[in-house]
């Protein structure tokens, strides 16, 4: 049977069950076609190749994995990513990492697993994506290993969070060529990612997340920026706060415990402030953005212990886009008034109808016609690309109401691509991460297939044929649902409602398996489908080969 992991009791969050719960166990090698890998109770790779539909062969295994799996309590599902046509990175679920050199797989007399690296990479991980490239003259691999890990400072939400690792590993030098481990990075985010990849090249990362991803330092790097991090800690707590009228600037600062009214100083001049405690270096200093009338400037210690300062403006009306020139340390509350003023202010460059001319085009899709499984939990997932040198975001875009629905690997030499709901239909986009101009390219589409997966509500997996020719989803068990793309019809055939006819459609396809055990793995190729539960492996036809 399948080497199937149950979710313990310890990990009860949204985060494990995507993570773990929805896992995958079934792995399609895009670079030899209908060729399927999964793990058993054993330990054992299990390969499956369909080479002829007549003579469907037993799975065999390739490999077998050295470590007793059951002996380790925390452990995660095995994983695996065919990094290459002969490259393999595996881990067992205990937080061991194996590089694997395959020779050519797929039922081939020259397919043989060896392990060129293998190595405790700290707490229990499953490898998310790899990738094998060759960098000033050595062959390496790229490896992202997720883990769902508690988080001691959360005390307001689940009390974990993801991480990411990021690690490169480089053929050595020396006359052995040891693999060795040349980097680590780890970003941490509060979601699992929808999408995870590392460029073809090594050099950046693509992330689809609900919320965001960034690179934790490591020692080294944060003692190099130290200064950095002292201006960014004093942009997380405000020094203080200000909020402004047509004609006055009123700002707070939150005072320590032990001052008084005769530890504090301040100096009002026409363009300048100055605000000093007991002698010290002055807290607030610098020249103000406007003029203002000095001698009716005022300031009082709250209730609270906090000083409030006002600051008439010498020119009325005049909005100031910052206090003291060049200080971030404050932090500006508008007032929900000031908000409304601002957006009337804007109205002008919008349309003055809600929806002007709707008849003009058909639009789309109407707001009213969604029903309630069309809104869905996510709002505002965000696609980020990351610079492997520098570790900053390079790109960020927000997707909106633009519900991630599934990736797929069309082409394996490039990043696997991702699809996206479209008001009612399903896109599919091909990263091209060495086209700055063209990153994002709509390779497919998918008609009306958002709208149709919404009403999915047992809904496990979802995947489409690398040709696009078909898109496919499974529920937790038994069904399976293909959705064909339009095809041209034989015969005539009209739309009685519009008395046209209708010159091609799209067939909807659902199949029931014989098992009453859950769905573990779905991979889609352009001529079947692989449905594999605990004890059976489904094979189902879809298209002819020609």
């Amino acid at each position: 049977a399948v080497a199937e992991v149950q979710l313990r009791d310890d990990q009860y969050t949204l985060d494990h069950m995507r993570a773990f719960g929805m896992y995958n166990y079934l792995h399609l090698d895009s670079w030899y076609q209908d060729n399927v890998y999964y793990v058993d109770q054993f330990g054992r790779v299990m390969n499956l190749s369909v080479t002829l539909d007549t003579a469907l062969q037993k799975p065999r295994e390739v490999f077998r994995l050295p470590t007793d799996m059951t002996a380790c309590d925390n452990r995660l599902c095995a994983s695996m990513h065919f990094s290459s046509s002969t490259w393999v990175t595996l881990s067992d679920g205990t937080g061991r990492l194996y590089l694997i050199k395959s020779g050519k797989r797929g039922s081939s007399a020259s397919e043989k697993w060896e392990i060129v690296f293998n190595e405790e990479l700290g707490s229990p991980f499953i490898v998310a994506h790899s990738v094998s490239f060759v960098k000033s003259d050595a062959h390496s691999l790229a490896v992202l290993l997720l883990r769902v890990e508690k988080d001691e400072l959360d005390t307001k939400g689940s009390g974990f969070h993801v991480t990411l690792e990021w690690v490169t590993i480089a053929e050595g030098k020396e006359d052995d060529h040891r693999y060795e481990i040349i980097k680590r990075r780890v970003l941490q985010g509060k979601s699992v990612p929808h999408y995870a990849a590392i460029e073809p090249s090594g050099d950046g990362l693509m992330i689809v997340s609900h919320k965001p991803f960034t690179f934790m330092q490591s020692e080294s790097d944060t003692l190099e920026e130290n200064d950095d991090a002292k201006i960014s800690n004093e942009k997380k707590d405000p020094l203080y706060f200000w909020q402004q009228t047509e004609d006055d600037v009123t700002i707070t600062v939150h005072l320590p415990q032990d001052i008084t009214k005769d530890d504090i100083k301040i100096c009002f001049s026409p363009d300048n402030i100055c605000v000093t405690l007991k002698d010290q270096t002055p807290l607030m200093e610098g020249n103000l953005y406007s003029s203002v009338d000095h001698e009716s400037c005022t300031w009082i210690i709250r209730e609270d212990k906090s000083l409030e300062i006002s600051l008439i403006k010498k020119n009325e009306g005049c909005r100031w886009p910052e206090l003291i020139i060049g200080d971030t340390r404050g932090e500006f509350i508008m007032d929900p008034s000031q908000c409304s003023e601002i957006a009337e202010s804007l109205m002008h460059l919008t349309s003055d109808v809600m929806n002007p001319n709707p008849e003009k085009e058909n639009p789309p899709c109407n707001a009213q016609e969604l029903e309630e499984c069309d809104a869905f939990l996510e709002d505002g997932a965000s696609l980020c690309r990351f610079d492997g040198d520098t570790l900053k975001v390079t790109h960020i875009i927000n997707l909106g109401s633009n519900q991630y629905l599934f990736s797929v690997v069309v082409n394996p030499k490039e990043m696997p691509c991702f699809c996206l709901r479209h008001d009612v239909d399903a896109l599919l986009w091909q990263p091209h991460s060495d086209q700055p101009e063209n990153m994002w390219e709509h390779i497919a589409t998918f008609n009306a297939l958002g709208y149709v997966q919404a009403s999915k509500q047992d809904k496990k997996f979802m995947a489409c044929a690398p040709d696009y020719s078909y898109a496919a989803l499974c529920e937790c068990l038994r069904r399976v649902f293909i959705y064909r793309q339009p095809t041209p019809l034989a015969t005539v055939l009209y739309n009685r409602k519009e008395g046209r006819q209708v010159g091609q459609v799209a067939k909807q396809l659902v199949a029931t398996l014989e098992a009453n055990d859950p769905i573990l793995g779905f991979q889609a190729t352009t001529e079947r489908l692989f449905v594999l539960t605990t004890k059976t492996l489904f094979l189902i036809k879809v298209n002819s080969g020609n």
